[in-house]
């Protein structure tokens, strides 16, 4: 059983008032009045915004919570005794990629089922992820602002689940791949395009917000 990285607003809402609380930046889970990470039904918990797999190794609920997504020596008992003095380090050194790619690149405009060419975008990366000692692969899809909020937050979910399918089939384990839809609410074209009827002019101009966030994140 696995969850998905996208806890909205509404869940954190609906926790706040319950007595459930995330703090920004310190904390990455939802934790109530006794400091104690709240959970699931089925003992997963809950996740805020904030939530990466760094910020995880940083939180002390990590190891409880995410431990297979964390680097073994993360969660490994510490040992009392110091290293001797100039010794060499021997961890394992961590390594991430985020590569962005435009949703028409993946996509035909207003679809979710991958293209030849989004295909191969994505073969390009299973190489890189099976390069590696793979911990996770977010991928986070987003829509411009033509069309409706609800249409476009689906449109980027099912955009991201795509990618996870794809992945998936290719052979990258299904646990280690989170998707979330963002919709319209990360555009990168700020201001730039004006207006709001659907005309070729202002498509062509939003096409950057129309993507997919993709974090390959591993040890080498």
């Amino acid at each position: 059983m696995i969850k998905n990285i996208a806890k909205k607003s509404l869940v954190l809402a609906l926790l706040a008032g319950i007595g459930l609380s995330a703090v920004a930046q310190e904390r990455v889970y939802l934790i109530d009045q006794r400091d104690v990470v709240a959970k699931s039904g089925f003992g997963l918990c809950w996740r805020d915004g904030y939530w990466t797999p760094a910020a995880a190794a940083a939180d002390k609920a990590g190891c409880e919570c995410d431990k297979d997504l964390l680097p073994a020596e993360a969660c490994a008992p510490k040992v009392a005794a110091a290293a001797p003095a100039g010794a060499a380090a021997t961890g394992v050194k961590p390594s991430g990629e985020k590569i962005t790619v435009a949703a028409d690149a993946l996509f035909d405009f207003n679809k979710a089922v991958l293209r030849p060419a989004g295909k191969a975008k994505l073969d390009e990366l299973v190489s890189k992820a099976k390069a590696i000692k793979l911990e996770v692969i977010l991928a986070v899809g987003h829509t411009d602002r033509i069309g409706g909020d609800a249409y476009n937050q689906k449109l980027s979910e099912k955009r991201a689940a795509a990618v996870k399918e794809y992945l998936v089939a290719k052979g990258i384990e299904a646990n280690r791949v989170y998707t979330e839809g963002k919709g319209e609410k990360q555009p990168v074209t700020g201001d730039k395009c004006k207006g709001n009827a659907k005309t070729k002019a202002l498509i062509d101009c939003l096409q950057p917000d129309r993507r997919v966030d993709i974090e390959v994140i591993g040890t080498k």
